[in-house]
């Protein structure tokens, strides 16, 4: 019987470049390896043929013409924490986060891939907005990304409200519009537009911060 759950790895940057069909295997070339990048599929034949073109597949359409005017960064991760000694971890998702400076203030979001600590996309920052919104979008922008892309991943986040936001499909802010923060405003309808216009069935979880850490996606500013 075939296995269904089996995945293989891809690693492009590591101590041995190759597919790989064991995560062990594959953490140990890439782990505490500058630079690391690889990725997880879920058949060797996809495995094999995304080793062979060299390339992590990234976007070549403009994310803008779907929400928010930003594609996939292409900044390498600077660190990956070891979240294997926790099995509920879904170490193929992608978690998001904002950050802000002020409340109001300077906020800025991004999303990471948990299993190499890639950074997937940055935005921002902008004036005289506030952290909820920041996750709120961030959590948008991911799911986005994945329906542009075609992909699936567990979503985490470490904001109950910006879940709330993106679960009720309603923004509940008390932040005054105004030119500062207008084009913060018109992402924010723009990401509403996209919720109530398409459908997803992408897992959003709460990051348990109390137990794992900090979310990966952390700014670090604390």
């Amino acid at each position: 019987m075939a296995n269904y759950n089996k995945r293989y790895y891809v690693v492009w940057k590591g101590r041995v470049p190759g597919v790989y069909d064991n995560l062990d295997d594959a953490m140990e070339q890439v782990d505490n390896f500058p630079g690391a990048m690889f990725k997880s599929y879920d058949s060797p034949q996809a495995a094999a043929e995304a080793y062979r073109r060299s390339e992590v597949r990234e976007d070549k359409k403009d994310l803008g013409n779907i929400l928010l005017n930003s594609s996939r960064s292409n900044i390498p991760a600077s660190g990956k924490p070891d979240y294997f000694s926790f099995p509920e971890i879904d170490l193929n998702g992608w978690a998001v986060d904002a950050s802000c400076l002020g409340n109001p203030g300077r906020m800025e979001y991004r999303g990471v891939e948990l299993m190499s600590g890639r950074e997937l996309f940055r935005v921002g920052p902008f004036e005289k907005s506030t952290n909820n919104i920041g996750e709120f979008l961030a959590i948008v922008h991911a799911l986005a990304l994945m329906q542009q892309t075609g992909e699936s991943h567990t979503i985490y986040s470490d904001s109950v409200t910006g879940m709330a936001w993106v679960r009720n499909r309603k923004i509940k802010t008390q932040l005054t519009r105004e030119p500062a923060n207008e084009k913060c405003f018109k992402m924010m309808e723009r990401a509403l537009s996209w919720l109530n216009t398409h459908h997803y069935s992408t897992r959003i979880l709460k990051w348990q911060t109390e137990r794992w850490g900090e979310v990966p996606a952390d700014f670090g500013r604390k």
